[in-house]
């Protein structure tokens, strides 16, 4: 038993939920997982470059999966667990898992959530933007500035042999004191290995709670913000899309982070 193995065991002995070692990621994994995350992030900047009124979501989709296979990647959400497209775009009162389509068509004034994940050589990486779509409204530029306030806070207090629900705390905080509510069934992720991992992320933990943050451990840091209530249903006729249940606007802005020794490293935003 290395020095690693005894403090977690400490931890673990004094009542923390702490990572199995297999969800620490070695200094390898590391550096391939990084290339994932560089792509990743290119292919948000060339979304970026392009997305506008009167485009498809569908359009956004032929974007994620040429960029990403021109660059030698797999646009990860394709086919996986039966989803048909290469992207998630998720619009105005869409939680997530919009699925795009030909005849969604990006007005003036819409907020967009696009979400890229990719798989290079194997490693995986994922990462989320909100979009403005021409001149939008206050009620829409604030659950933007808010959403990413939530997300700099909950980094700001991601740090070594923490935990998740320190996290949790600072985003549910700050979008409560705004007026705003977190989505408390659905979270982020562990990522690297494979799409989706352990740990569960939740962002309605209370500070001090859920897994200790353990140099090596890699997870996305998405909360997804909701104007109204916090409560959602899921489209039936295909499954996935994932909406508010008043009709009310939501937010989400992901980063992909390394907790180090000394503190965290957004791999891709």
């Amino acid at each position: 038993m290395d020095r690693l193995d005894i403090k977690l065991w400490t931890l673990a002995s004094k009542g923390h939920i702490v990572p199995d070692r297999s969800l620490l990621k070695t200094p390898d994994q590391i550096a391939a997982i990084k290339k994932s995350a560089a792509l990743n992030t290119a292919v948000l900047d060339h979304v970026a470059a392009h997305i506008r009124a009167g485009m498809s979501t569908a359009d956004i989709d032929r974007l994620v999966y040429d960029y990403t296979t021109e660059h030698g990647g797999i646009p990860a959400p394709l086919n996986y667990e039966g989803f048909p497209k290469s992207v998630c775009t998720s619009i105005n009162n869409v939680i997530c898992h919009g699925i795009p389509d030909e005849y969604e068509i990006l007005q003036e004034g819409d907020i967009i959530n696009v979400d890229v994940s990719t798989i290079l050589d194997g490693y995986f990486s994922d990462a989320s933007r909100m979009f403005a779509i021409g001149e939008i409204s206050e009620r829409s530029r604030r659950i933007l500035r808010v959403t990413e306030e939530c997300v700099e806070l909950g980094l700001k207090a991601a740090r070594p042999w923490g935990h998740l629900g320190d996290i949790a705390h600072a985003i549910n905080s700050h979008a409560q004191a705004n007026g705003y509510s977190v989505v408390e069934e659905i979270g982020g992720h562990g990522i690297g290995l494979e799409f989706h991992e352990e740990p569960f992320v939740s962002y309605v933990a209370p500070k001090g709670t859920e897994m200790v943050l353990v140099p090596g451990m890699m997870f996305t840091i998405e909360p997804m913000i909701n104007e109204g209530s916090p409560d959602f249903y899921i489209d039936e006729d295909n499954g996935w899309t994932v909406y508010t249940i008043d009709d009310g606007l939501s937010a989400q802005i992901e980063y992909m982070v390394l907790i180090t020794e000394t503190g965290v490293e957004v791999l891709t935003k």
